[in-house]
C-alpha cells in the first residue's frame, strides 16, 4: 500500500506542476492575443482589416512555475529535509520491494516530439511548417543540454542505484518535458488535449526514472522544469532570428531523435537543392 501511495503522490505532484505550467502558459497566450486583437485591429472605410503581428516581448510569468521546479531541485542538494523526501520516496517506490525495470522511458521521452511530426504527416497541421518546427526543436535541445550537461558534472550527485555520479538533473525527464511543451505549443490552437497528452507522457517518463531507481524525486522535478524552460526559450528566441537565418529560402531537412546503446541524441540530415 505504501508503494501505491508514494506512486500516487509522485504522479499527482508532477501532473499538477506540469499541467499548471501548461495551463498558465495557455491562459497567458490567449490574453496576449486578445489584447493584440483589441488594440491593433484597425477598420476604416479606406482600408481593409489589418492585424499587426504579435510582439515577441519576453514575459516572466510563464517561467515562474518551471523556475520554482528547478529551484526545488537545486535546494534539495543541500537541504536535509528534502533529501529525506528523496530517500523516503526511493524506499517506497523501489528499495522496499525491488522489481524488474521498465526501459520504456528511453523512448517515451521523445514520444511527444515524434507525435508532432506524425500528426503533421497525418494531415493535422500544427503552428509551424517542417523547417520552423524542426529548428525550434533543435534550439530547445541546445538550451536543454546547455543546462543539464554542465549541472550533472558540477553537482556530482550519486544516483539512487549508485551507478554514477551524474544524477542531477534527470536528462530523460528534461527531454520529455521539453518535448511535451513542444507538442503543446504546436497544437495549442488546435486542441489543448494534445498538450495534456504530451505532458502525460512526460510525467510517465519522470516516474519511470524513479521506478527504475535511476533518479531521485528532486532530479526529476528539476529536469521537468528545465525541459519546459528550454522549449519556452526556443519559441521566444526563434522568431527573432528566423528571417536572418533563412530569409524565406526553402530548406530540406530531416531531424529525428534517436536512442541506441544507452546513448540518446538527435540525427540531422540536410540536403541542398537548387
Amino acid at each position: 500500500m505504501k508503494k501505491r501511495n508514494s506512486a500516487l503522490v509522485v504522479f499527482l505532484t508532477l501532473f499538477f506542476l506540469g499541467i499548471l505550467s501548461s495551463t498558465e502558459a495557455q491562459v497567458t497566450d490567449s490574453l496576449s492575443l486578445r489584447k493584440i486583437s483589441n488594440s491593433d485591429t484597425q477598420i476604416n472605410s479606406n482600408t481593409s482589416l489589418k492585424l499587426k503581428v504579435p510582439d515577441n516581448t519576453f514575459r516572466i510569468k510563464p517561467y515562474i512555475i518551471p523556475s520554482v521546479m528547478v529551484l526545488y531541485g537545486i535546494t534539495s542538494l543541500g537541504n536535509n529535509s528534502l533529501k529525506n523526501v528523496n530517500k523516503e520516496l526511493r524506499d517506497e517506490i523501489y528499495a522496499e520491494s525491488p522489481h524488474n525495470k521498465i526501459h520504456a522511458d528511453n523512448y517515451l521521452q521523445f514520444a511527444p516530439a515524434v507525435s508532432v511530426y506524425l500528426l503533421n504527416a497525418a494531415g493535422v497541421k500544427g503552428k509551424h511548417n517542417f523547417r520552423d518546427r524542426t529548428m525550434l526543436y533543435v534550439m530547445s535541445n541546445i538550451f536543454l543540454n546547455g543546462m543539464v550537461s554542465p549541472l550533472k558534472k558540477i553537482t556530482h550527485q550519486l544516483r539512487p542505484d549508485s551507478s554514477k555520479y551524474n544524477a542531477f538533473p534527470s536528462g530523460h525527464t528534461a527531454e520529455a518535458f521539453a518535448s511535451a511543451e513542444f507538442l503543446r505549443m504546436e497544437y495549442k490552437d488546435v486542441s489543448p488535449w494534445y498538450g495534456v497528452a504530451g505532458y502525460a507522457m512526460a510525467i510517465a517518463t519522470g516516474y519511470l526514472r524513479m521506478y527504475n531507481n535511476k533518479h531521485w524525486f528532486s532530479d526529476v522535478v528539476a529536469g521537468a522544469g528545465m525541459g519546459i524552460i528550454s522549449t519556452k526559450l526556443a519559441y521566444w528566441l526563434y522568431p527573432k532570428i528566423q528571417h536572418k537565418l533563412f530569409k524565406d529560402k526553402p530548406v530540406h531537412t530531416m531531424v529525428m531523435p534517436y536512442y541506441q546503446n544507452g546513448v540518446g541524441g538527435i540525427s540531422f540530415v540536410y540536403s541542398f537543392k537548387k
